[in-house]
C-alpha cells in the first residue's frame, strides 16, 4: 500500500499551494504548520534545496474523532500534504494516506476514519 497520494500539477509553486490550501479547505481541513524545507536547510545546515513546503493539515472533527478512539494518534496528527518543485521544473503535490499510517495502531476503530480523510485527501489532489 502506498503511503501517499500525489500529483504533477500544471501550476507554478506558489500557485499549487495556494490552490491545495484553498482545496483543503473545501474539504474541512485548515492548514496549521507551514514548514519551507529549503528555507529551513539553508538556515541550518547551508545546503542548497528544491522549492519545498510540508503543509500539517488538519480537519478537526476527523481528529476530534480519531482522539477519541486512541488517545496518543496525536503523534501521528496533522495529516501532512508537501508541494515541491522538481529540477525538471514541474511541480509535485503529495498527501499523506492515513489508511497507510494508521496500519501501525491496533484499533479498528480508526479504520473507517482513517478511509474518510484518505478519500477527502485524494479528492483535494485530484482536484488540482
Amino acid at each position: 500500500m502506498e503511503y501517499f497520494t500525489s500529483r504533477t500539477v500544471a501550476l507554478t509553486y506558489e500557485q499549487a499551494i495556494e490552490k491545495v490550501t484553498d482545496l483543503l479547505k473545501e474539504e474541512g481541513f485548515g492548514v496549521l504548520t507551514e514548514i519551507d524545507v529549503k528555507d529551513t536547510l539553508k538556515k541550518k545546515l547551508d545546503v542548497d534545496f528544491k522549492k519545498y513546503k510540508i503543509l500539517g493539515a488538519c480537519n478537526p472533527n476527523f481528529a476530534h474523532q480519531a482522539l477519541q478512539a486512541e488517545d496518543k494518534i496525536g503523534v501521528m496528527l496533522p495529516c501532512n500534504v508537501i508541494v515541491e518543485e522538481n529540477e525538471d521544473g514541474t511541480v509535485e503535490v503529495s498527501a499523506v494516506n492515513p489508511v497507510a499510517s494508521m496500519q501501525a495502531v491496533s484499533n479498528n476503530g480508526l479504520q473507517p476514519i482513517a478511509e474518510q480523510v484518505k478519500s477527502n485527501l485524494e479528492k483535494v489532489i485530484n482536484n488540482l
